[in-house]
């Protein structure tokens, strides 16, 4: 499926670039052992700490970082999650940058222990992408989506045609990176991998006010598995 494997190489990366600290501090500390031999503990003796702390950094970093396969359901006229996490919000709101005017919401919140990788909600093209700089305030909080640095992705469906959805990527408190696989003018399939936000997070998903929503507060829905809502 297109854009496997890009979060395990994102987690790998990360895991690199520790191991890389690591050796320096583990040299660091080897100069100080050996400069200043009145030390008490030296390079030895913290090593089995150190190294064991690593791992169990880098086997978390693989685990947050894992990328399941969507098993997109079948049926026409669906919207899907975005995200794997908790629907914590669903309400009337008004965007105004791509919908232009009033649209329901569902948002999701997306813990540590959350898959992190988003998928497309509807088949169709990438018509409005929007980087906006912000804070970093808890995810855990909906309103940090009026604060917090936010990617916004909008989507002309093909199915339903012509349906406008957003799509707002929103960086916590930890998360402090949105990877985007997608790009303005880009064509997607629903369940797609579209984008990734590394650590703690959230996504509200814009949608017309026809649509019937099908998740309930409190719900753990799926990424590009989850029918959030749908045209009946």
């Amino acid at each position: 499926m297109k854009h496997s494997g890009r979060a395990r190489k994102a987690a790998f990366k990360i895991i690199v670039i520790t191991l890389i600290a690591l050796v320096v501090v583990w040299a660091l500390i080897a100069f100080g052992t050996v400069m200043i031999a009145v030390l008490g503990v030296g390079a030895l003796a913290v090593t089995p700490f150190v190294l064991a702390l690593w791992a169990l950094f880098a086997l978390f970093t693989l685990y947050f970082f894992r990328d399941p396969e969507a098993k997109v359901p079948p049926g026409s006229n669906v919207i899907l999650s975005p995200a794997h996490g908790k629907v914590d919000v669903i309400d009337r709101t008004t965007e105004r940058e791509f919908i232009g005017g009033e649209c329901q919401r569902v948002s999701i919140f997306l813990s540590v222990l959350d898959v992190h990788v988003q998928n497309a909600p509807v088949s169709g093209k990438v018509t409005f992408y929007k980087y906006t700089e912000g804070e970093f305030m808890n995810a855990i909080r909906s309103e940090c989506a009026l604060h917090n640095e936010n990617v916004l992705l909008g989507f002309e469906a093909t199915e339903p045609r012509g349906m406008k959805l957003g799509l707002r990527l929103i960086a916590g408190v930890i998360a402090r990176r949105i990877v985007s696989y997608v790009k303005l003018g880009d064509e997607v399939v629903r369940g797609e991998r579209i984008s990734l936000v590394q650590f703690g997070s959230r996504a509200d998903v814009y949608m017309p006010l026809d649509v019937k929503i099908k998740v309930k507060l409190g719900d753990h829905v799926t990424g590009g598995e989850t029918i959030l809502a749908a045209l009946e």
